[in-house]
């Protein structure tokens, strides 16, 4: 990733190759409707229902004046949920004119059953791209966060946390570019896309990473298919690459200013398992799912750049931020992911879950300072620390509270390129 005075770009290649539903049956519209005595099977990049009936209520116009609204919340695990409501075509412009809402807590663990109610409320507004319309109005996604009824945030309500880590600081115009891996299965869960079926593939790292072609590559169509959702959502998705592990992705959402870095990667999050709900291919964010062999993880590496860093003389700026980081290390990691010590070994480009480190362009270091940066004495600094599974919300809320302490943390020598 690149991030100028003016501009983070995130540093990863193109898309990817070769992976898409098959076409290869054609069966008549009589054979292909549901047995009623069969059950509806697992089968990897087909839908499991008829196209021909599906299409027919997609074709069905909706009301001028009215909208869909699909309330998106974080669960007690992290994953995002969800559900539909039907409002006034008015109320799609303004989160303020969005109304709260509430669902059944007991069924997502976040509240008990003799007390159950929970408060979604709006917090930011995309387009919805699973119910396009073409009457000028708007279906929408509706990022919420959860609340009792009384008005408290719920324990696992990271959102309210972050927005008071920023709450003051907007004058500090903090930058988010958030680099999302993850990795695509077949519906057993257990083979990756490319992988054989209880096997390992048969060449190690390497021809994977931003490849093409059909043996090199497998997802493509699913990431252009969110990539494509994504931008037409409003999420600031700024590119997408195959990554070094066959079956892994990634894209990049940003630069985002503040809370709204966690609203856009959550949302981008949801969008993701609907895309791969429409392709019937299985998506984790664990950072390490095979832990067997040579291979890569999965983060979501967090590039940061606030004005000051932006500015003539921002080097040092940066500095004093990473050396902050590195005081509160295990505060840190506490927080970036479960199972992220699967993942930060010292091996595989990452650093070691024990020591902080930070390099210039060094993909080894817990945090790298980019060549661009160093050699323009202002830009970004990017924390690989944070695993792919890691809240938006805590990373980026966690980071800005620390890197704002009024505090001369010591001083960490960068790590020499032979020591990586």
């Amino acid at each position: 990733m690149k991030l100028s005075a003016a501009l983070i770009v995130l540093a990863s290649a193109g898309a990817a190759s070769a992976f898409a539903p098959s076409r290869a049956f054609a069966p008549s519209r009589s054979s292909m409707a549901l047995n009623a005595e069969e059950i509806l099977s697992k089968q990897t990049g087909q839908s499991a229902l008829d196209p021909a009936v599906i299409s027919r209520y997609e074709s069905l116009t909706f009301p001028e004046e009215k909208i869909l609204a699909e309330y998106v919340w974080v669960d007690a695990v992290g994953n995002t949920r969800s559900k539909t409501r039907t409002l006034a075509a008015s109320k799609a412009s303004s989160v303020a004119d969005l109304p709260s809402w509430n669902f059944d807590g007991s069924s997502t663990d976040q509240a008990p059953g003799d007390d159950s109610e929970v408060i979604l409320k709006p917090q930011r507004i995309f387009r919805d791209p699973f119910r396009p319309r073409t009457d000028g109005a708007d279906n929408i996604l509706v990022m919420c966060d959860t609340y009792t009824p009384a008005g408290e945030p719920l324990p696992t309500n990271t959102r309210a946390v972050a927005a008071k880590a920023f709450e003051g600081r907007e004058d500090d115009e903090p930058w988010f570019g958030l680099e999302q891996e993850f990795t695509l299965f077949n519906l057993d869960e257990k083979t990756p896309l490319g992988w054989p079926k209880g096997g390992m593939p048969s060449r190690p790292q390497g021809p994977y990473y931003c490849s093409v072609g059909p043996e090199n590559n497998f997802g493509r169509h699913i990431t252009e298919a969110m990539y494509k959702a994504c931008l037409y959502a409003g999420i600031e998705i700024s590119g997408v690459n195959g990554e070094v592990m066959p079956g892994q992705q990634e894209y990049q959402v940003g630069p985002c200013v503040g809370i709204d870095a966690g609203d856009q990667m959550m949302m981008s999050r949801y969008i993701l398992q609907r895309v791969c709900e429409d392709f019937q291919v299985y998506c984790t964010l664990h950072p390490k799912p095979i832990v067997e062999g040579d291979w890569n993880g999965a983060g979501m590496h967090t590039n940061v750049s606030t004005k000051k860093m932006r500015e003539e003389g921002g080097i040092d700026e940066i500095k004093k931020a990473i050396y902050r980081l590195g005081a509160k290390h295990q505060e840190h990691i506490a927080v970036y992911g479960e199972g992220n010590e699967l993942r930060l070994t010292g091996k595989f480009e990452t650093a070691s879950i024990d020591d902080f480190s930070y390099g210039v362009a060094n993909r080894g270091a817990s945090v790298r300072i980019g060549r661009d940066t160093e050699a323009e004495g202002k830009g970004y600094f990017e924390d690989r620390r944070p695993s792919s599974n890691a809240d938006p919300y805590v990373v980026t809320g966690k980071i800005m509270a620390t890197i704002s302490e009024d505090v001369d943390a010591p001083e960490i020598a960068p790590l020499d390129k032979a020591e990586a």
